[in-house]
């Protein structure tokens, strides 16, 4: 008989809210996501997902971004497009 374990965490509420609004969406309970993701590394015997930094580049442009600073917006997909060529 296999024996069960309790993992206790701690998590921001709107992060934990936003999780369980997808999670709802695809038919899972937090539990079943957890035990899912738990499963995946025992199976894999390594992190089931890639976790990368971004390069100095990349974060500062990110960080630009979340401040509305450099931001193209465009009406259309042509429009994005057609920027490019120019």
């Amino acid at each position: 008989m296999s024996h069960s374990a309790v993992i206790h965490a701690r998590i921001d509420s709107s992060t934990k809210e936003a999780t369980e609004r997808i999670l709802n969406s695809l038919g899972l309970t937090p539990t079943e996501a957890i035990r899912l993701f738990y499963r995946q590394i025992a199976m894999r015997g390594e992190f089931p997902l890639e976790l990368r930094v971004p390069n100095s580049l990349t974060a500062a442009t990110l960080s630009k971004a979340d401040r509305g600073e450099d931001v193209e917006q465009f009406a259309s997909v042509d429009d994005l497009y057609a920027s490019w060529d120019s």
